[in-house]
């Protein structure tokens, strides 16, 4: 005999299968963890143009020379985060993308560098009315098409171009003129290119306090932390901390304190919660402990931040007290009303706000459960044991004791080859019937059972 077969389950659909049982097996314990979307202050987002004079005559291959010499590998400073694309720069005016779509590009390609981080000149290029850099490798790979072509068979086969594949992390920024490019020296091409890096030669913490206003400046160059600042206006003015401690209040909020200094010399803690400082505590021997808890930064974060329109907020982990209370709040019961639809008038009763069922509606002539001499319905007829049988089918069997009704009238029972069938009465009198009768009497009540002969079926 031929054995049955049956086609194995694929090793994908019986995983994710058994993966419902393996989650119900095993307990989830998760801490929470809030991915917050990167903010970008608003002063990025303005931008503010510059006033370089320079000459209207077209460049000329000696100046271009000198001007690759110049700026070749040349290091500055970026004054403002650089997405990892192409940002386009107006010659004494305006950048391109600017404001929200700036902080959008942002989000979407990725930071190159941050404010205050070092930028180095690899590349440049002039095309028509364009001069372009590119910072740190810029955002394509260096052999973009070529690396994708190969030459050889088998274990000979090379690609055109080496390329390690790794992604690019760089930034361009494209100087466009309005006719050509003009005869322009290197130190007024970096003049141009002021607002996005300077290449003045400075530490990095003076470079990122040159991207930021006056007050925050001082901070930054005097090395006082303000409440209110952000974790790297606080590297930059203090650098990295002696130590790092996390701590919980009882009521679940999560903070962590920066430790700058050690004992006997002054002791400064600084609490962030989320990302910015909101306490700054500074302890000297002998002396009662310095408390600031008022913001500090005026309205510097009033506009802020500016965010992506892409990004949200994720919160992944355990519920807070306020989840659990929002989830265990009342509820309205459920209903098979559409929105917007009212209730009947009967419920809108003000001495009955609740639904009550109304009563069935039963028959007149019949009787309803729970009413006086009320019994359920049964049927009094029953089927035929077999044909050719010739035995009494009754309705109901007398009481012990009681002799039947053949017996007390001396007739004979009458029997059918196909079949009998029967009838019930109850009276309270004697009753009597054409044919044969089979009478029980028990009380006051009489039971009669007559079986018509075949000729009046």
């Amino acid at each position: 005999m031929p054995r049955s077969s049956r086609p194995a389950c694929p090793p994908t659909l019986a995983a994710f299968c058994a993966l419902p049982l393996l989650l119900a097996a095993v307990p989830l314990h998760a801490q929470v963890f809030t991915v917050e979307a990167e903010h970008v202050e608003k002063h990025y987002t303005e931008f503010p143009p510059t006033h370089v004079r320079y000459s209207t005559d077209p460049m000329t291959t000696l100046g271009r020379e000198q001007l690759i010499r110049f700026m070749q590998g040349e290091q500055g400073f970026a004054m403002r985060p650089l997405p990892i694309a192409n940002l386009t720069l107006h010659a004494n005016g305006h950048m391109d993308p600017t404001g929200d779509k700036y902080v959008d590009q942002l989000h979407a390609k990725g930071i190159s560098v941050k404010p205050g981080d070092r930028v180095v000149v690899t590349d440049i290029k002039f095309e028509g009315d364009k001069v372009m850099l590119d910072l740190n490798g810029g955002p394509e790979h260096k052999h973009k098409y070529l690396r994708h072509i190969t030459i050889g068979m088998g274990v000979a086969e090379a690609p055109l171009a080496q390329d390690n594949g790794a992604p690019p992390t760089g930034s361009r920024v494209t100087l466009l003129f309005e006719e050509r490019v003009p005869d322009l020296s290197g130190e007024q091409l970096e003049a141009l290119l002021k607002p996005m890096i300077d290449f003045g030669v400075k530490s990095p913490a003076e470079a990122y306090a040159e991207s930021l206003p006056d007050f925050l400046r001082k901070a930054v160059l005097d090395h006082r932390v303000l409440v209110g600042m952000n974790r790297d206006m606080v590297v930059y003015s203090k650098g990295q901390p002696v130590r790092k401690v996390r701590e919980q209040e009882p009521g679940g909020k999560q903070f962590e304190i920066w430790v700058y200094g050690e004992s006997p010399q002054p002791v400064e803690f600084v609490r962030f919660e989320g990302s910015f400082v909101t306490r700054v505590q500074l302890a000297k021997v002998g002396e009662p402990m310095e408390v600031r808890t008022e913001n500090e930064m005026g309205d510097y974060w009033g506009n802020q931040p500016v965010v992506a329109a892409n990004q949200h907020q994720v919160k992944l982990g355990d519920a807070t007290d306020a989840d659990r209370s929002e989830e265990n709040a009342p509820r309205s019961a459920p209903t098979l009303r559409k929105p917007g639809e009212q209730p009947p008038p009967s419920n809108n009763d003000k001495n009955n706000p609740t639904p009550v069922m109304a009563p069935v509606n039963f028959p007149k002539d019949q009787q309803r459960p729970g009413d006086p001499g009320y019994t359920p319905t049964v049927s009094a007829q029953q089927p035929a044991q077999g044909s050719g049988s010739g035995q009494q089918s009754s309705a109901q069997q007398p009481a012990a004791g009681t002799p039947a009704s053949g017996a007390s009238s001396g007739q004979p029972q009458p029997s059918s080859g196909s079949g009998q069938s029967s009838q019930s009465q109850s009276s309270s009198g004697s009753g009597s019937t054409s044919g044969t009768n089979s009478n029980s009497q028990s009380g006051t009540s009489q039971t009669q059972s007559t079986n018509p002969p075949p000729n009046q079926r």
